[in-house]
């Protein structure tokens, strides 16, 4: 029979990995506006810049700060996973599953609605997330 406890943490590792890889992603190559920030807007990049033209260097810093915490997050679920998570500890489950959708989750649905450019990937991303849900479920 296979062990699947090893491979939940696995997957849960990458997942963390990955958040960690977009935190990376807004700290320093997210610009501030991108080309569907404007589509859903409704007014061109330009538009944008003219009528409120700090909104970029304000948008440049939110993105820092949440890329910082992004990566946080992804730093914190590696080494849950490689703890409290591959051990089983009591608790580790719901909270995974909580951090799981409070984090990835909600950036997955959120960009769904919004119809982003980038919803596909972040469903791809929330994959190992789920996987490793699943894995730590089935294996007793």
């Amino acid at each position: 029979m296979i062990k699947l406890k090893p491979y939940s943490a696995l997957f849960l590792t990458l997942g963390g990995f990955l958040l960690a890889g977009m935190g990376i992603y807004f700290i320093f190559l997210r610009p501030s506006l991108l080309p569907e920030d404007s589509k859903y807007i409704g007014l061109s990049l330009s538009a944008i810049q003219n009528n409120i033209p700090g909104l970029s260097v304000w948008l440049q810093k939110v993105f820092w700060v949440m890329g910082c915490y992004i990566f946080t997050t992804g730093m914190l679920t590696m080494y849950v996973a490689q703890t409290s998570f591959r051990t089983r500890t009591k608790g580790a489950f719901i909270i995974i599953a909580i951090a799981g959708l409070s984090s990835i989750g909600s950036m997955t649905i959120i960009n769904f609605m919004l119809q982003s450019d980038f919803k596909w990937m972040l469903l791809a991303f929330t994959l190992p997330w789920f996987i490793a849900l699943i894995l730590y479920l089935f294996h007793k």
